[in-house]
């Protein structure tokens, strides 16, 4: 977990003068929980990222509107599930995978470029006469579903043999202005999350996967420096819309099985 107190003497600017009194960010230490309850698809469920951090907004003078809250983008993606000698699917962001962008937003899709707007973000409408002090916080977690067959055959004879993921994200905690869309980066966390899962298709059902390492995840880096935000970070889409679900078989050529909803 890391924690930064931050103390400024005579602030002249909005710029200088948001101190964030505190931030704390970590990954749940549980490891990774495995779903064989249905017969279609393996579930899994990884720990949750969090996030908050306790920001001081001093009087606000003008009438400007500022929003405090959390940006966060994928930097990097491997989400891949193998069928044995079948070929393997894969969940890809193509603009990503081919290097045309360096992240992409990881928005809800609705309030872009915030990660949310229920406690992920606060807004000071000025003038203000006092300091505002608020938290706000966030966390992420991946619980997706995995069919047991493979994705473009009608059968569904478990064929499932492993689970690959590696993912990257860069976090910021940021004040932008709503008239004049002035960003201020106040805080950079990096976290990434990873997890393979070895599968025995031919065991019954309930007994079928393994959790391999890592048991425990990497705890996410508070930066000394602050990275900018990528503009692909900042519209859309958002990596749910981006992605494409592949099937790359060991013979012939790869299909898409989900395309983007973009």
């Amino acid at each position: 977990m890391g924690c930064i107190q931050s103390i400024r003497c005579k602030p002249k600017s909005f710029r200088d003068s948001i101190i964030v009194l505190e931030l704390n960010t970590s990954i749940d230490s549980n490891p990774t929980s495995i779903d064989e309850a249905s017969s279609v698809v393996l579930r899994y469920r990884t720990p949750h990222f969090r996030a908050n951090a306790r920001v001081l907004v001093p009087p606000v003078a003008a009438k400007e509107t500022w929003t405090i809250g959390w940006i966060q983008a994928c930097n990097h993606m491997e989400f891949f599930n193998t069928y044995g000698d079948k070929g393997m699917s894969s969940w890809e962001l193509p603009d990503l995978r081919d290097g045309k962008i360096p992240a992409i937003s990881d928005s809800d899709g609705v309030n872009y470029p915030w990660y949310g707007n229920t406690t992920e973000t606060c807004t000071v409408v000025g003038p203000t006469k006092k300091d505002s002090k608020f938290t706000v916080s966030m966390n992420d977690n991946f619980y997706p579903s995995v069919t047991w067959g493979v994705p473009v055959s009608d059968s569904n004879v478990p064929q499932l043999s492993s689970i690959h993921r590696d993912q990257s994200f860069t976090t910021w905690l940021v004040a932008i202005n709503q008239a004049t869309s002035e960003t201020l980066v106040l805080q950079t966390i990096r976290w990434r999350m990873r997890l393979r899962i070895q599968v025995d298709p031919e065991k019954p059902l309930g007994h079928r996967a393994v959790l391999n390492e890592p048991v425990a995840q990497e705890q996410p880096q508070i930066l000394g420096k602050n990275e900018p935000i990528p503009s692909n970070a900042m519209v859309k889409p958002n990596a749910n819309d981006a992605q494409v679900l592949m099937w790359r078989p060991k013979n012939g050529d790869p299909v898409v099985v989900i395309p983007p909803k973009y």
